[in-house]
């Protein structure tokens, strides 16, 4: 093999302090946009009119926070999870600067943590990655793990750190990006009258809506977002792997689940932070996917009376409707169903 290609790291490859800068570098671009909403179906008023984000004191429509994250996500593929077997969870994150087209996004990530399995032949990669736009602002600090095999089976074992990886983000660590309002919000535009005050701690909703995930549409996102991993691109090499086929990439789930809980929650302007997630089942081309949400907190938000803050686990699933809320069962085994289980944070308008 020459040596001036890159086959991606494996788990000996891996320290404790490890910084890495990930290579491209992207603009985003309105074909972005555009492609976003043709993948996924996403209707979020402030991220679809710049007329309503101009109500809400920003120059021009946002891109989804979904977005941004996949932009960010998607650098630190071939560096963290080109040869990944699982990318496991999510802690920790936090969004900072809205992002708009004409942004240029790149990621740095540190590795935080490090225990190998023990079987010998695999280990479990802590990253903590940040996204930066143009002027070096953060749009996106998350911390994930993934299960990483070795190429060496005899390679000896790091010493095993797992970091204290925090629950939640506290309200007084969210990035509020809307300036004070003082009028009217506009319901009648953004799809739904509920607003903050509207929701409880302990409610559960149903989204209702199903969508079914083509190969192709799934095959252009992977690319679009420049996730290189193996599992996602090359049927040659799946075809003997776990499964026999190329599984989908989690963060699609994340945001099909994203754009079906607009039923529901139409004026979740965007995510704050993700507080924890895992994927819990692999899902495929022809699968259907659904959704419902629970609201697992309402914050206020420090000096701000005009937005506050729900904290939502949603939970995805795959060819089964969600009208009896499938989760767990009594020993905390997902149902077969569950793909996801998100825990994040959103912005909400208040009443004023």
């Amino acid at each position: 093999m020459s040596a001036k290609t890159k086959p991606g790291n494996y788990f000996e490859n891996f320290h404790l302090g490890q910084e890495i800068v990930h290579a491209t570098p992207r603009t985003v671009t309105e074909g972005d946009v555009a492609l976003y909403t043709a993948l996924f179906g996403s209707r979020f008023v402030v991220n679809s009119s710049a007329r309503f984000a101009a109500d809400l004191g920003l120059g021009r429509a946002p891109i989804d926070s979904v977005l941004a994250f996949h932009i960010v996500f998607g650098k630190t593929v071939p560096d963290i999870s080109l040869n990944a077997i699982a990318n496991l969870g999510y802690a920790g994150g936090r969004f900072g600067e809205l992002v708009y087209p004409g942004d240029t996004l790149s990621t740095t990530s540190t590795v935080i943590g490090l225990r190998q399995n023990k079987d010998g032949k695999n280990g479990i990669v802590y990253v903590r990655s940040i996204g930066v736009n143009q002027r070096d602002e953060m749009v996106v600090d998350y911390i994930r793990w993934v299960m990483v095999p070795k190429k060496d089976p005899d390679a000896p074992a790091p010493e095993t750190v797992v970091p204290d990886l925090p629950t939640a983000v506290e309200a007084q660590d969210l990035v509020v990006p809307y300036l004070p309002r003082t009028g009217h919000y506009g319901v009648d535009r953004s799809g739904s009258p509920y607003l903050w005050e509207d929701y409880v701690v302990g409610e559960r909703i149903d989204h209702i809506d199903g969508m079914t995930i083509e190969e192709a549409e799934h095959m252009l996102a992977t690319r679009l977002y420049q996730n290189t991993a193996r599992v996602h691109f090359n049927q040659h090499i799946e075809k003997d792997g776990r499964f026999g086929r190329r599984i989908i990439y989690g963060g699609y789930i994340i945001s099909l689940a994203r754009a079906i809980s607009f039923n529901g929650l139409a004026n979740a302007l965007n995510l704050a932070a993700i507080n924890g997630g895992r994927h819990t089942n692999p899902t495929f081309a022809g699968d259907t996917i659904y959704a419902w949400s629970e609201i697992l907190g309402k914050l206020e938000l420090p000096g701000r009376a005009d937005y506050g803050a729900l904290r939502v686990r949603t939970v995805a699933t795959k060819d089964r409707g969600c009208a009896d809320f499938p989760y767990q069962n009594a020993e905390g085994k997902y149902d077969p169903s569950v793909v996801l289980d998100f825990d994040y944070t959103v912005l909400m308008p208040r009443r004023v």
